[in-house]
């Protein structure tokens, strides 16, 4: 037989049918491969099918909870590889570990000396002549005076309450319990008490210090167990004026700061990784009224001081162009119970609000323009907003280069091209997060902060552990700034 016969494919032979009228139904015809096909797709469906149905009712009457307090005790158990369970455990510390990270954060706040909380309210009524006893026997007839930077108050004012009930922290009373310590010096009130002096003249010189407070802040720091502990990287601190803390500020940044910008603050300070920005106060009255454009007749409003330094030097160059423009209203004007009147007025009756920087990227007119719904204009190009992980701010404002800002004309123009149904959408944007901004709204401003602040825990936690293999040593550059851990090696344990 020839060799390359022996490769040829072979026919498949068919057998003819049997005889036997008997068993005519067992012919061995080949079953075409359209059919076989046909019957193997019908089953791989069918049994997917199957499949799909008991995942979906297993879902359905079984729901996996990410937020429940432990794990389904019904899941199953591979008793022949325990390593591979994930109730696998020798005591449940893996369960009530698992509880805890999505339980509420355990927060301390420090039970500071008077002259840090209830004594710089003193200072600065005492100063401004409204006390004449100090201290006071009654520490709820102290008012915090209402400024821009009032979140330290409110977050204050928060944590001793008690009825504050189950949130994003928990107040403990033990330290050893404790996530996070929260240290609650009044630090940008005590910043504005530094210059002032008693009303009627006398006293001159020897009044308030500032920069004594805060040294005398780190002293009491530096004596507590629980900041020698971590090296403060467990603490909290409100800096929320930009130059609050600035004397200390290098030696408490290992802990999360609460501040309204990075403007006056270094790389290897501040950063969005490790620390919060907080939202302004505003100022003015919130609108009350609906969305609409009928009533906001003019087109553009800003009224704020003209002159800053820095990045705010942009504002007297947008004054010079805009203040000729029609239906603009930008006005020099400082703070005052008058000017935050008009401010009201001309925020309410305005469809677009400018925010230009000030001397920091971030001025309170920004939510002043937010809670208005006055669509706000930003010119401020190295500006960080609070809470942009829920609210994005391309929704509710209009952002602008600075370069682009101060060419003539070009506000004013693309501005106008706006039309009424976009602006009633930014204000119905603005409707829904308006809330993100009202510090006294119980599901508002301090519950956020508190949120933003217990999502930092994972990474406090995981720094603290860091540092405990590492020693410090001189680097001329930091080599992971934005999570303030530099100069540090290997540490050796022998």
């Amino acid at each position: 037989m020839n060799l390359n016969d022996r490769t040829k494919p072979r026919k498949p032979r068919i057998l003819p049918p049997s005889s036997s009228s008997s068993s005519s139904s067992e012919t061995l015809t080949p079953i075409p491969k359209m059919a076989r096909k046909s019957i193997l797709k019908s089953t791989v469906v069918t049994v997917l099918c199957v499949f799909g149905l008991y995942g979906l009712s297993t879902t359905f009457f079984n729901p996996i909870n990410p937020y429940h307090s432990r794990l389904d005790l019904s899941l199953p158990l591979d008793s022949s590889s325990k390593s591979l369970s994930l109730l696998s455990t020798d005591s449940g510390e893996n369960l009530s570990k698992f509880s805890r990270n999505f339980g509420p954060v355990k927060v301390y706040m420090y039970d500071l000396p008077r002259k840090f909380t209830y004594g710089v309210i003193e200072s600065y009524a005492v100063a401004r002549g409204g006390l004449e006893k100090v201290p006071v026997d009654d520490v709820s007839s102290l008012k915090y005076p209402g400024h821009q930077h009032s979140g330290e108050w409110y977050l204050f004012s928060d944590l001793i309450r008690e009825d504050r009930g189950r949130r994003y922290v928990v107040r403990v009373s033990d330290p050893e319990e404790a996530d996070l310590f929260y240290v609650s010096f009044f630090s940008s009130l005590s910043l504005v008490v530094n210059p002032i002096r008693p009303a009627n003249g006398e006293g001159a010189g020897t009044g308030y210090s500032d920069e004594e407070m805060q040294e005398s802040l780190m002293e009491w720091l530096e004596q507590q167990e629980y900041w020698k502990r971590n090296n403060g990287r467990d603490h909290v601190f409100i800096c929320q004026d930009p130059n609050a803390l600035h004397l200390i500020v290098d030696r408490v940044k290992n802990g999360v700061l609460l501040v309204s910008d990075f403007g006056r603050l270094r790389s290897d300070t501040a950063s969005l990784v490790k620390d919060v920005i907080l939202p302004y106060a505003h100022r003015i009255k919130s609108y009350s009224g609906e969305i609409g454009v009928e009533n906001r007749k003019s087109l553009l409003f800003f009224m704020g001081n003209r002159y800053r330094k820095e990045g705010g030097k942009i504002r007297d160059l947008l004054f010079q162009i805009l203040e000729q423009e029609e239906d603009v209203i930008i006005k020099h004007g400082a703070q005052s119970r008058e000017s935050r009147r008009m401010a009201s007025q001309g925020m309410h009756s305005s469809k677009f609000c400018l925010h230009p920087a000030g001397d920091t990227p971030s001025a309170c007119r920004l939510f002043d323009a937010i809670v208005s719904l006055c669509v706000p204009v930003i010119v401020s190009d190295q500006i960080e907003l609070p809470f942009e992980d829920v609210i994005d701010y391309r929704k509710i404002a209009i952002f602008v280069d600075s370069t682009s800002a101060v060419k003539p004309g070009f506000l004013v123009k693309n501005l106008r091209k706006i039309t009424r149904e976009r602006i009633l959408e930014y204000q119905r944007e603005m409707q829904e997060v308006t809330r993100y901004f009202e510090y006294e709204d119980t599901n508002g401003t301090v519950s956020e902060i508190w949120r933003q602040v217990s999502m930092k825990l994972p990474l406090i936690k995981l720094m603290i552990n860091r540092d405990k293999r590492l020693v410090k040593r001189e680097m001329t550059e930091p080599d992971c700034s934005c999570l303030c851990s530099n100069q540090s090696e290997i540490r050796t344990f022998l």
